[in-house]
């Protein structure tokens, strides 16, 4: 296939159940091309490549390209459209499951040191959060990612102490990257066009954390419990955790709300109720 010259998926209808929304327009891809800004020794990775329309402006431009794809319905014209880049790799599978580690496995295995990946994607609106969570397992072996989402999703990501957005998914989120809100993409740059605004966010993995606990796990369960019932104040809110006497020790007033908290807050009170757990 020439470069420039689109894959032939002319008969592949969007699948409703897998969240199908194919990205379309020609201005708003090369948008996306120019904000990720592929580099010829990159190890990138597409989730959910679809038609193939960022994949062929990334295919040329990367050192290696990995696709993960659920749909077996488009493998197919995948391996043909992309059959003579031999830096064109398909991985069949649920991103939501998927063993990223793989990856550098197999394609950076005589190296001595495994290139860290680069991940992209238009996610899926149903799945995003969850297939969030699952990235940030890999953090350590991923340099960047940049991603299409709703744009309610990245507002949440994106969201400070005290904004409206602000939650679970943007504190936990922000632990462990720095989040970038990039740009907006109306529902016309699609096909079928989504109900729904989309944005492009940058994520990167911090290298040096800005905050630090001493369980994430117990974080994630501290802050879900806090927004569970983030009408009430922190002091009903968590009271299976802590007292206002722990609070206080945190730096948080046990009469605010779980959204005028902080994240080092968050992760003081996480290190003050696991160092008080019998042991």
């Amino acid at each position: 296939m020439a470069k420039g010259r689109k894959p032939s998926f002319s008969k592949h209808l969007p699948r409703k159940r897998f969240g199908q929304n194919f990205l379309q327009d020609p201005g708003v891809i090369d948008q996306i091309v120019h904000a990720i800004h592929p580099q010829a020794d990159d190890l990138m990775v597409e989730i959910g490549p679809g038609l193939g329309a960022l994949t062929e402006h990334l295919v040329d431009q990367v050192g290696q390209l990995a696709v993960v794809e659920l749909d077996r319905d488009l493998i197919p014209n995948l391996r043909i459209s992309f059959a003579t880049r031999k830096n064109f790799h398909i991985y069949e599978g649920d991103a939501l499951k998927f063993d990223y580690q793989r990856i550098p496995s197999d394609l950076c295995a005589e190296q001595t040191a495994q290139r860290k990946m680069r991940i992209v994607g238009n996610l899926p609106y149903n799945i995003s959060t969850p297939l969030l969570f699952h990235l940030i397992e890999y953090q350590s072996q991923i340099s960047d990612m940049h991603f299409m989402l709703q744009k309610e999703v990245v507002d949440r990501m994106a969201a400070g102490v005290g904004d409206s957005a602000y939650g679970r998914l943007g504190i936990m989120i922000q632990y462990f990257c720095r989040v970038e809100p990039l740009f907006l993409v109306p529902p016309s740059a699609f096909n079928p066009p989504p109900k729904v605004d989309s944005a492009i966010v940058r994520l990167v993995p911090h290298e040096t954390p800005p905050v630090t606990t001493r369980c994430t796990k117990s974080l994630n369960r501290i802050v879900t419990a806090a927004f569970n019932q983030r009408r009430k104040t922190v002091r009903n809110a968590l009271k299976s955790f802590a007292d206002d006497a722990l609070l206080e020790t945190a730096g948080i007033d046990p009469e605010v709300r779980p959204e005028q908290v902080s994240l080092a807050q968050y992760a003081r009170l996480t290190d003050l109720t696991v160092a008080n757990e019998p042991t």
